[in-house]
């Protein structure tokens, strides 16, 4: 892999916005949930996990905007592989953990008894493991591939290591076009579930004090699959070379959007451990 190349800043600043605002952002949210919220909620299992997800895509950005910056990469195909690796992953991390806290708040809202079983933190932690064990033998197999196409590369690129790969597709990444669009399939269902509910079974009260906050979640979900997710999806496979480049701008944004759209949105957010574990004995 030839070290040098033409410095781009276009990428190069719109990675470094993303990394001054997504770092911060990231911390402070983790910072909140650790300190004044308790594990036993399997919502806030979830919220922690997506906040380190995109801390770690963050702490992975600032050697892209540098070589973005100066078209060098001095730590060699193994250290390129693991910060392109870590920001591959945030995407599937991501779109699953927000369709966990959706199923999770469906099953609350829909079912809140039947569910009580299903709904704990031991569950949650369980299917959190599960992801992070998925997405660690997904990415060695990328590792490979990527390690493949970077030793064969005559042309100077790091993060687009696509010019060096083969002309057809990855299994892998076909399976992944596959689960992006059946989770989003299921948070439809879920969106839908929990409209049709607040509509037809709570009062004329409860839909006031509860609608927004509860809608809310599953509204900022869509927006985040049709936004961040399905676009470069559909990019992939669809659009060569840096032509996907934008769409993998909008990817990364979901580290941003991600606490102010679940973690400062909520009421909840900024009450204390106790207020928090009432709430959810209540509910």
């Amino acid at each position: 892999m030839n070290n040098t190349a033409e410095p781009e800043p276009v990428p190069a600043a719109v990675f470094g916005c993303i990394m001054v605002l997504g770092l911060p952002l990231n911390a402070v949210s983790l910072w909140i949930l650790f300190r004044r919220h308790s594990l036993k909620s399997p919502n806030v299992v979830f919220m922690v996990n997506l906040a380190i997800s995109d801390l770690l895509l963050t702490v992975s950005l600032p050697m892209r905007v540098y070589f973005y910056a100066t078209g060098t990469w001095p730590l060699g195909p193994s250290a390129c592989i693991l910060t392109t690796v870590i920001y591959q992953k945030n995407i599937t991390c991501s779109a699953i953990l927000i369709t966990f806290i959706c199923v999770d708040r469906m099953l609350a809202v829909v079912y809140p008894l039947r569910s009580r079983h299903l709904r704990t933190s031991s569950n949650a932690w369980k299917a959190v493991a599960l992801v992070w064990l998925f997405l660690v033998l997904v990415n060695i197999s990328r590792s490979v591939s990527m390690s493949r196409a970077l030793n064969n590369c005559t042309v100077p690129v790091c993060f687009d290591y696509h010019h060096c790969s083969t002309p057809f597709k990855s299994i892998w990444l076909y399976f992944y076009v596959v689960l992006v669009f059946i989770m989003l399939a299921v948070n439809i269902v879920c969106t839908t579930l929990v409209s049709w509910t607040l509509h037809s079974h709570l009062t004329d009260s409860a839909k006031v004090s509860n609608k927004v906050n509860v809608m809310l979640i599953f509204v900022m979900n869509l927006v985040m699959f049709t936004v961040c997710f399905i676009p470069l999806t559909v990019g992939m496979v669809a659009i060569e070379g840096t032509a996907v480049r934008p769409l993998t701008y909008l990817s990364a944004m979901n580290c941003c959007l991600d606490p102010l759209f679940y973690y400062f949105s909520l009421d909840n957010f900024w009450k204390k451990k106790e207020d928090v574990d009432l709430a959810m004995r209540e509910e």
